[in-house]
């Protein structure tokens, strides 16, 4: 069931492999710095999406006091 849209049937193999290519070309000491500015950059985005529920939230209960 490791199907990607884009990569087609991955295994356990591929992904090792990728991991090393990874590995080689940034090095063990940029990796942590990388994954932490993922980390970020997914933690803002999910705060933009519940701001945005929130505000679709608070129209709806606006509207339905008019």
């Amino acid at each position: 069931m490791n199907n990607l849209l884009f990569l087609g049937n991955i295994g356990g193999t591929e992904i090792i492999i990728i991991a090393i290519i990874i590995l080689l070309l940034f090095g063990g000491k940029k990796i942590p710095e990388l994954m932490q500015g993922l980390g970020k950059g997914v933690k803002s985005f999910k705060k933009g999406m519940k701001d945005i529920e929130d505000d679709i939230e608070n129209c709806d209960k606006d509207d339905n006091k008019k």
